[in-house]
């Protein structure tokens, strides 16, 4: 409530699941450009695939993001996408088996593994809530979890201000799970609008809170700025999955998040009309 971020350990994700969704995101980033423009974001109808450098824009007092992404959403074993997620409905973009063997399978099993720890979590903040325990049931039936494996280049030399791995932004959904790499880059602004590291800690996820969150709390849960700068001198690798309510909820304010000193700071919106409204306007920048 007061920071927006947090660390888990223990969390039940394998080691080995870990290391497996890392190495297909090292092959996959060297792939030569033409097999990943093949699956550009810009060949899908609900912004997944294939992110170049500078593709997106998350700050738009800025230049552009210094990193490579490549995104995807929830599939069933069979590997179809769900048809009635309205604003974000569509299938996963992906590489070229042949090119890539186990790449998709390597992702998902990471995928549903994070997936899974993230349902854990949604009782964890009805309570801190002083809500039912299984207040976000129902509206987490269909996971909307998106996720990112992101590639960032080490920003050396003469540094632009104005170009940044991620550019300052909060996150669209209710929290983000982010496993990165022993290469620091990610910072948060805190109350004091000053920028704190968020230093890699073997063994943990970095979660932080998102808009989703922040809308039906009525700003109680804080979806906090952050950003990610590598300044290194090596690549960084980051694996987020940012995960949401069920497209079609509506996010308004809770009635205990609510008072005559603290009236409804957001008007009610759709969950999925939220993340792509605010996904649109980040690659817009980037085109």
């Amino acid at each position: 409530m007061n920071v927006g971020f947090f660390y888990i350990k223990n969390h039940g994700v394998a080691e080995e699941t870990i290391a497996s969704a890392l190495a297909a995101a090292k092959r996959f980033f060297a792939l030569p450009l033409a097999s990943k423009e093949a699956i550009d974001m810009s060949k899908s109808t609900n912004f997944k695939g294939y992110t170049p450098l500078l593709g997106e824009n998350s700050n738009p007092e800025n230049r552009g993001d210094l990193h490579e992404g490549f995104d995807i959403g929830w599939e069933d074993s069979s590997g179809s996408a769900r048809a009635d997620d309205g604003a974000m409905s569509g299938a996963n973009l992906w590489p070229d088996e042949q090119e890539l063997p186990g790449f998709r399978e390597a992702v998902m099993q990471y995928y549903n593994a994070v997936v899974s720890l993230g349902k854990l979590m949604f009782p964890i903040f009805a309570l801190a809530l002083n809500l039912p325990e299984d207040f976000f049931a129902d509206k987490t039936l269909k996971p909307a979890a998106i996720l990112r494996l992101l590639y960032y280049p080490s920003q050396d030399g003469l540094v632009d201000d104005r170009i940044q791995g991620i550019g300052a932004h909060t996150d669209y959904e209710c929290f983000t799970i982010l496993w990165q790499d022993e290469v620091p880059a990610l910072q948060a602004l805190n109350l004091d609008k000053k920028w704190v590291d968020a230093t890699p800690i073997p063994g943990t996820f970095v979660v932080n809170l998102g808009d989703q969150l922040a809308r039906w709390t009525n700003d109680v849960f804080k979806s906090t700025v952050h950003r990610a700068i590598n300044r290194s001198g090596v690549e960084r690798y980051s694996i987020p999955l940012f995960f949401g309510s069920d497209y079609d909820v509506v996010l308004e304010a809770l009635p205990s998040c609510v008072s005559a000193e603290r009236p409804p700071k957001y008007e009610p919106i759709t969950a999925g009309e939220y993340v792509r409204s605010r996904i649109a306007e980040t690659y817009g920048h980037g085109k």
